[in-house]
């Protein structure tokens, strides 16, 4: 990775070297300049987002939560016209020492013993992410033309195929003979 960009991401270190144990807390204010660190495409724009790093630190291990809060934009599935989405989310997160980083399990991360800070960067970027709704319907749009939307898309084909189950003549020929004996 070039340099810029981990320079850019350091801006985003928790240390905990010099922290006494106990509870500290880190404010954070995330915008566009943030998501440009990440190579990928985001589903929003004009993210404006606090975020609250709630750091527990004890002798062998440090806890995590960390609270996102905010608004982003989002283009409407329906009318394809902007809104302002709130989001809000809580992702938490335990960080023991080891030999070597491994974030293999996704609720203990283990960082080097040497290390002095941990980077929250990349726990930002996903709590934002798990925020983002997989419909993305303007609070313009009213129940009605939802209700009309809900008529004209496709139904769950499984539902179908279960009711043909039900009724199937072979079926019902194997359950006589099964009967009869």
């Amino acid at each position: 990775m070039h340099t810029h960009f981990m320079d850019k991401l350091r801006n985003y270190d928790v240390s905990f070297s010099g922290l006494k144990n106990g509870k500290h807390e880190f404010k954070f204010e995330i915008d566009n300049t943030f998501f440009q660190l990440f190579d990928t495409e985001q589903e929003f724009t004009n993210p404006r987002i606090e975020v609250y790093v709630l750091l527990d630190k004890h002798t062998t291990f440090l806890e995590f939560e960390i609270k996102i809060k905010g608004l982003v934009e989002l283009v409407c599935d329906i009318t394809n016209e902007d809104f302002d989405y709130p989001i809000e989310n809580e992702i938490k997160i335990l960080v023991n020492f080891g030999e070597e980083y491994d974030d293999s399990n996704e609720d203990v991360i283990t960082i080097p013993t040497a290390e002095h800070a941990f980077n929250v960067a990349h726990l930002i970027y996903e709590n934002v992410m798990l925020s983002i709704p997989m419909k993305k319907i303007s609070p313009n749009v009213s129940d009605e033309d939802i209700k009309i939307l809900d008529q004209f898309s496709p139904k769950d084909i499984e539902e179908t195929e279960e009711e043909e189950h039900e009724s199937d003549p072979r079926w019902e020929a194997l359950r006589k003979l099964r009967d009869n004996n």
